[in-house]
């Protein structure tokens, strides 16, 4: 029976190949571009599940009111890791890590940069990192130890086993542990969904030994994790260590809490101290966009399926005369429906291997297809039940409840008015979901430009930047002059951190007049004396640093956020103290975006220091090709820097890197509205066949009468431009209302304007109309005489 079902299904489909296909494209596409969504929706959940105890593993963070705000930091002091451990019942275990930074490693006549992490012997173990060499546990037990990742492990040695054998690490950078270590370990690379990605990881007590200023309780910058065991009781915990620093440091007023790894990637931006954003609102916006795909092409499968099944009326009156039973019909309905679902659904799996290479290149993910895992069979065969089902049910029971005697006297069957209700609400709900895509996507797209384009307070073009040795710190003055002497270089410059990153910040400055209960957090960098000039920050007030550092020791300059902060004192000539230190404000500097590229100005303070920089920055002149301009500063930088490779990176592509996921978002939204256009338009192409080939005698009769075929068009299509303005008048408030609420993520923000609103629902009302015209202007061109003789 089931293969006389799928025969006559075949024949169907060829009998009425253009409906077919149709049909079939529209489905096919529209869930292979959901599945793709819902590949990338699933990875962006599993991230951190290569950890294995992730459902253990929290972060300790603490939050510090600031003048009535709850601002939330993962630094912490370096002592607290094993305090926890020991004092709080419940943790299992704990370590500690420095900031994720890159290092030289060298080995004969390798030298590679890569990054890694200094931390405590625990740490592979609560990663639950998997060993290809070494022995997991005791990996980090030696005090010149050093594990590696498996790709790091085959660059330096190719086939070589490096159990055992020394490298050279950090060649002089800053807070560097130059030496020689020893490799005990090679761990398996870590997926691009976790947040830990390292290639190295040494003893943090060895990092802390070369940085004192680590050591005490009163210095927060030390990453510390914990392992809670399996029977802890989390809320237990965290009241347990809320209070935990001001019993051991007096004044400390921060509360700590425990952040899931589970929320890491996730929900990592806090709100008054509790995790309210982050990732987790993309992965529900692209949820409802799959969501939404999925949904305009069943729904065209239904509509086309349903308005063509009316067409096999006779063909039902005759197979009742034959002795086929109600029962039967409904069977064979359902089964021509749930084939050609099947049969889509085996397309759509075709679309997405052909185009999974492309798509994972435009997410920048490697995401694969496997058919056979439980969540992805259950998904297959559901959508293909449910879309087979619900399609096949209009024409089963309704079409096999005709009268065989009226069909076969040919007398008309009246179309079910619920049904064609049905068929107009079905593209009504198509088109109002297309077009609210498309205004999301090109609100999104300007709310990406409206932050790319804003007033920085610096000129990032043509800057670049890198990390910079000791030895090169200490003649950097003849290796400035060395660069400007190549005619490619307009300045250099060098910081403790890079332009767009500023990680030390303290609220213990203090001015005349500060309210004691201002507990404001202040960023501060130390820079060399060219520093503002070469990032083109602009001065308000005073001047810029000498080249002389002993003069401007302990002068400093400081923002307008600062500057307004201080009040009366915010001006040149004022002191801001820091312990017993005083420092003169010397000049005043336009606000300029760091850190958080949404946010406005955040008090800053800049102190004179070349030997503390980090970083080196370089601006390119403009009238240079940058490629050759990169070149001569790299061979510059090389003949002072002992040959160790260069590694530039722009500041401008470091500036883009923070909105890759608002940029994939547009990118996606584009591509997916358009794809719900088209598939909305494919079915509105087959209702526009249906229903002039429903009204080709009546078409003939008018034309006979004297309409012209214009206004035969006029009247065929007005009935689905109707439709769509009924569209645009439910989508234009849903979608202000959907991007408004996205909007409120962002604190630095476009406007909404009216022109959007009418630019989409224009673009489908046009796209509507020339899909339709094309049946209309068929059938009303058509020879009357032919149509009057159609029976």
């Amino acid at each position: 029976m089931f293969r006389n079902y799928i025969k006559t299904t075949l024949r169907n489909l060829w009998k009425s190949r253009t409906y077919s296909f149709l049909n079939l494209a529209g489905l096919a596409i529209g869930l292979a571009f959901s599945a793709l969504i819902f590949l990338w929706v699933e990875n962006e959940l599993g991230f951190n599940e290569v950890f294995k105890k992730h459902d253990y593993i929290y972060r300790v963070m603490e939050n510090v009111d600031i003048n009535g705000e709850i601002k939330t930091g993962g630094n912490t002091p370096g002592p607290l890791a094993q305090a926890i451990k020991e004092e709080i019942p419940g943790v299992k275990n704990s370590a500690r890590l420095s900031w994720f930074m890159p290092q030289l490693i060298e080995w004969n006549d390798k030298k590679i940069r890569e990054a890694g992490v200094y931390a405590d012997p625990s740490f592979p173990d609560m990663m639950t990192l998997k060993f290809i060499e070494g022995n997991a546990p005791a990996s980090l037990n030696e005090p010149d130890a050093v594990i590696i990742s498996e790709s790091l492990a085959a660059r330096i040695f190719d086939k070589e086993s490096p159990i055992g054998k020394m490298v050279k690490m950090n060649a002089g950078e800053s807070f560097s542990v130059d030496g020689l270590f020893k490799v005990t370990g090679v761990f398996k690379d870590l997926p691009a969904n976790a947040s830990y990605r390292f290639h190295w990881v040494s003893l943090y007590t060895r990092f802390e030994d070369r940085n004192e200023w680590i050591k005490p309780w009163t210095n927060t910058l030390t990453e510390t994790i914990v392992e809670l065991s399996p029977e802890a009781d989390l809320n237990a915990v965290n009241a347990k260590i809320s209070g935990f620093l001001s019993s051991k440091v007096t004044g400390w007023n921060g509360k700590l809490i425990l952040f899931s790894m589970n929320d890491w990637y996730l929900r990592n931006e806090f709100v008054n101290g509790k995790p309210e954003g982050g990732k987790a609102k993309y992965v529900y916006l692209f949820s409802v966009i799959a969501f939404v795909i999925m949904l305009i092409a069943c729904i065209n499968f239904m509509n086309l399926a349903t308005a063509r099944s009316e067409k096999r009326a006779k063909e039902v009156g005759i197979r009742k005369v034959m002795g086929s039973g109600k029962t039967k019909l409904i069977l064979q309905f359902l089964g021509e429906s749930l084939t050609m679902a099947f049969l889509a659904i085996l397309i759509a799996i075709g679309i997405i291997y052909l185009s999974l290479p492309a798509y994972n290149e435009l997410v920048q993910k490697e995401l694969s297809v496997n058919l056979f895992t439980p969540v992805h069979l259950i998904a297959v065969l559901g959508i293909g039940l449910i879309t087979g089902l619900v399609a096949g049910s209009y024409p089963a029971f309704y079409l096999s409840a005709y009268n065989p005697i009226k069909v076969l006297k040919g007398m008309k069957v009246k179309t079910s008015g619920g049904a064609v209700f049905i068929r107009k609400g079905l593209v009504i709900m198509q088109f109002t979901f297309s077009i609210a895509l498309i205004i999301c996507t090109l609100i999104i797209y300007q709310q990406i430009q409206h932050i790319k384009t804003r007033d920085l307070g610096f000129k990032k073009e043509r800057l670049v930047h890198m990390q910079v040795p000791t030895e090169l710190k200490k003649h950097f003055g003849v290796v400035r002059k060395q660069l400007l002497a190549t005619g490619a270089v307009d300045n250099a410059a060098m910081s403790l951190h890079e332009p767009l990153h500023l990680y030390s910040n303290t609220s213990n400055f203090k001015w005349q007049g500060k309210d004691p209960a201002n507990n404001v957090n202040i960023n501060s960098n130390t820079v060399s004396a060219e520093y503002l000039s070469t990032m083109g920050m602009k001065l308000i007030g005073g001047r810029d640093f000498y080249q002389d550092s002993e003069a401007d020791s302990n002068h400093i300059i400081i923002n307008k956020s600062l500057a307004d902060l201080m009040g009366a004192q915010g001006k040149a000539g004022s002191i801001l103290s820091y312990g017993k230190y005083d420092f003169e404000v010397i000049g005043i500097i336009n606000d300029y975006v760091y850190n958080d590229m949404y946010g406005s100005g955040m008090p800053t303070v800049f102190f004179l220091g070349p030997l503390a920089a980090s970083s080196l920055t370089i601006r390119m002149k403009v009238n240079m090709d940058l490629s050759e301009a990169l070149l001569k500063a790299s061979d510059v930088i090389k003949a002072n820097n002992s040959g160790l490779p260069v590694d530039f990176r722009f500041v401008d592509e470091d500036f883009n890197a923070f909105f890759q996921t608002e940029t994939l978002t547009g990118k996606l939204s584009g591509i997916f509205s358009l794809l719900a256009i088209f598939i909305s338009c494919l079915g509105l192409f087959g209702l526009a066949a249906y229903t002039a080939e429903k009204r080709t005698r009546e078409i003939g009769i008018r034309k006979v009468l004297g309409a012209s075929s214009p206004k035969l068009a006029t009247l065929l299509s007005r009935e689905f431009i109707q439709l769509v303005l009924i569209s645009c008048a439910i989508s234009f408030p849903l979608a202000w209302w959907m991007i408004n609420s996205w909007l409120q993520n962002f604190a630095y923000r476009t406007e909404v304007h009216w022109w959007v609103f009418s630019v989409a629902g224009i673009s489908a009302l046009v796209i509507a109309i020339l899909t339709v015209s094309v049946q209309a202007m068929r059938a009303a061109l058509a020879n009357p005489v032919k149509s009057l003789r159609t029976e």
